[in-house]
Order: C-alpha cells, then structure tokens, then sequence
C-alpha cells in the first residue's frame, strides 16, 4: 500500500514538473502560448509583470469561477431531488477540494517561475544559431507539446488535486451537461478572445497568441491520448489506481 502511495504521488508532482516546463518552453519559442495561459502572458507583457504571478492570479479566478460553479449547480440537485439531508456537509467537501487548488496552482507557478529563469527566449539568446531559427525553435515548440501532454496526462490520472485550468472545464461540463472536450474548446477560445482584445485595446497588438498557441490546442490532446494509451495501464497498477476505481463501481 506504501509503495502504491509512493508512485501515485511521484507521478503527480513529476507530471506537474513536466506541464510546468511544456508551458514554459512554449513561451519561449516565441511561437504563442498555450490558450488557457494566454491572458496570464499578455498582462504580464502588457505591464511588465511576472509571468509566474500572473497565471496564479488567473489560476485563482478559474478556482473562484469553479467553486461558484460547483455551488450553483449542487443547490439545482437538491431542488430538483427536493431533499436537502445531508447536503450541506457535501457542498463544503467539494469546496474544500477546490480550496485544495489553490495551494497547488501556487507550487505550480513557482516551477514555471524556475524554468522560466532557467530557459532564455530562443529567438534571442541564440539569435544565428539553428536553436534560434525557425526550424530550431520549432522543434522546440513540437517538445513543449509533448511536455505539456504528458505532464497533463500523469497529472490528471492519479485522480488528486486538479489544475484549476482542467477543474472549471470540468465543472462547467457537469454542469451544462455538456462533453469536456467540447467546454474544454470553448473555454480556450474565449480566453484567446480575452486576450486578443486585451492586447489590441491596451498594447495595440496581438499578445501571446501565434502557431505555437494553434499548434498546442490541436496537438496537446492527441499527446494525451497517446501517452495514455502506451503508458497509463502501468502506471495505474504501480499506483494502486486500478483497485482504486474498483472499489468505487
């Protein structure tokens, strides 16, 4: 039992490491940012802020955006079941689970924070070399994509604390009783138009958002499924998961 407790929670904190760096290394391509980190990169373009911060704060509203979600659509169930027994101890278990993002979202942003001191902008730093080029940073951004998907997938599958970027996707989904992956298209889109908006209105240009920002949405998700495909069955029997979702059928 110790040891199936031991590779869930090293998959968990490697599979934030690794999302942390594919959303870095996407930013420094200079290629665009993933959609759902797009308004975090144009304020902190925009007004010369840190990077790191910022997606915190916008961390923090999706995580205050989920909880008004989860209370809105709890209080429907229980007038449409017309009992309220017990309900109130429920609703404050699913808040607590979301409280329980926001120290996550902070220990998150801080390994973003050191890879984005770790890593130089491509285009710069290595200005003349193939790393600098087209070609080299693109390759570059085909790794984040995979980091990105990979560290999602190992994250997302140990079932603990979600990122409040994937909590409010899925809790409008419950809610609208809609697909993830359709709310999932919709979210980032309306955050690409935040930050289009923004930019244009405040900075005079598009901010943040390029081939890289395209590329991520399209490919993020065929990493995940095929990551999940060759490796997941593993590490579900390493991490105890599989019995774990047995005993909740």
């Amino acid at each position: 039992m110790k040891r199936t407790y031991f590779w869930r929670g090293l998959f968990y904190v490697t599979g934030l490491l690794v999302l942390a760096l594919g959303i870095t290394l996407n930013t420094k391509t200079g290629f665009g940012v993933s959609a759902l980190v797009s308004v975090s990169y144009c304020v902190s373009e925009l007004w010369n802020l840190n990077f790191a911060n910022m997606t915190f704060v916008l961390y923090s509203v999706f995580m205050l955006l989920e909880m008004a979600v989860h209370t809105v659509s709890y209080g429907r169930r229980q007038a449409d079941s017309a009992s309220g027994a017990g309900g109130t101890r429920s609703l404050w278990l699913i808040l607590l689970i979301d409280l329980l993002q926001f120290p996550m979202s902070l220990v998150f942003t801080r390994f973003i924070n050191l890879f984005g001191t770790l890593i130089p902008d491509l285009a710069t730093a290595y200005a003349g070399t193939f790393l600098g080029s087209f070609a080299g940073r693109f390759l570059v951004l085909l790794l984040a994509i995979v980091c990105t998907g990979v560290g999602a997938a190992m994250s997302l599958n140990m079932r603990l604390v979600p990122c409040p970027a994937d909590g409010v996707v899925q809790a409008i989904a419950d809610a609208a009783g809609k697909g993830v992956g359709f709310v999932k298209n919709c979210f980032d889109f309306s955050n690409l138009c935040i930050t289009l908006v923004l930019g244009l209105a405040v900075g005079g240009r598009v901010i943040g958002i390029g081939i890289g920002t395209v590329a991520a949405m399209i490919g993020v998700g065929r990493v995940i499924a095929l990551f999940n495909h060759l490796c997941k069955k593993r590490m579900d029997v390493l991490a105890g998961m599989e019995r774990r979702q047995e005993s909740m059928r």
